[in-house]
């Protein structure tokens, strides 16, 4: 499991900053979906789902929100308020986004259009699934 927060090239100058993604370097996959959350209340958590065969990029890039990982074995809860910063999240990884800040703008880059029969939305099936 990916446990690190993922440095982005951040070009900077008096003007201010710029973040580069590319694809096959930055971000490990194809991307087919794009989207992003916000308005979202302090005390509302979101996510609480791993995928079989999705990877996403997930980019705060706006104030800030803790991404909570966990592969079945460890869990590993990260700060995310750095738009110069993203966290991969793979398959079979269980993810909970929690502590958004009012201002937070958190980007997700997909491997793959929704498709709602890769979601994995009970946590004992997801155990199951990563000891198998």
């Amino acid at each position: 499991m990916q446990k690190d927060v993922v440095a982005l090239k951040k070009i900077t100058d008096p003007r201010g900053n710029l973040v580069v993604l590319e694809e096959g370097r930055d971000i490990p996959f194809a991307v087919k979906r794009c989207y992003y959350i916000y308005g979202v209340r302090e005390d509302a958590p979101r996510g609480f789902h791993a995928h079989k065969t999705l990877q996403q990029l997930l980019i705060c890039v706006a104030g800030g929100c803790d991404i909570l990982l966990d592969d079945g074995a460890a869990k590993t809860t990260l700060r995310l308020d750095d738009p110069a910063a993203a966290v991969y999240v793979g398959p079979l990884v269980w993810h909970e986004m929690r502590n958004f800040t009012a201002d937070c703008v958190l980007l997700a880059l997909a491997s793959a259009v929704y498709d709602e029969s890769d979601y994995i939305r009970d946590y004992e099936d997801f155990l199951q699934r990563v000891k198998a």
